[in-house]
């Protein structure tokens, strides 16, 4: 029997280590960029529950602040005022106080954070919108387009 002597590949496992390699990082590529969409959506629902906590906070300060309400004080909120210096405080400046710590703490805890409040009797409209996306958008009107509008969470309360 006679066998014959076949030179060796040299090589051939360095080409196979390049492509698993290659394989590999783009693997590794795609986890990177699946870990950094879970960031941003557990961002955002962050600054969700954030908004509906401050949202309730507002509902909150009225129910305490009835005769507020009924006089109107609360009808319509926007900005943030003073701070009124006050000992005892008349309902109208309870409702300033309100708003001025209400949006100070929209505009600390959520990206140019800022709420309004809309309404008159009974039933109120509370608003807070937020840069969800850091766009730098400055909108206010609510159209799901976070390049021009903030993003915006709402609830109609009833007193």
């Amino acid at each position: 029997m006679i066998f014959k002597y076949h030179k060796k590949q040299n090589g051939f496992g360095m080409i196979e280590l390049l492509i698993s390699i290659v394989i590999l990082s783009i693997g590794l590529l795609g986890l990177a960029a699946l870990h950094t969409s879970v960031i941003r959506n557990n961002q955002s629902s962050y600054y969700s529950s954030v908004a509906t906590i401050q949202i309730y906070a507002m509902a909150d300060r009225m129910r305490v602040n009835l005769p507020g309400v009924t006089a109107g004080a609360y009808n319509n909120i926007s900005g943030t005022p003073s701070n009124p210096t006050c000992d005892p405080c008349t309902n109208q400046q309870v409702a300033q106080r309100d708003q001025f710590e209400w949006n100070t703490d929209n505009g600390n805890l959520l990206p140019s954070g800022s709420g309004t409040v809309t309404g008159n009797g009974t039933t109120f409209t509370i608003t807070v919108r937020w840069d969800n996306d850091r766009t730098g958008a400055t909108g206010i009107a609510c159209s799901g387009n976070t390049d021009s509008d903030l993003t915006c969470q709402s609830m109609v309360i009833r007193l």
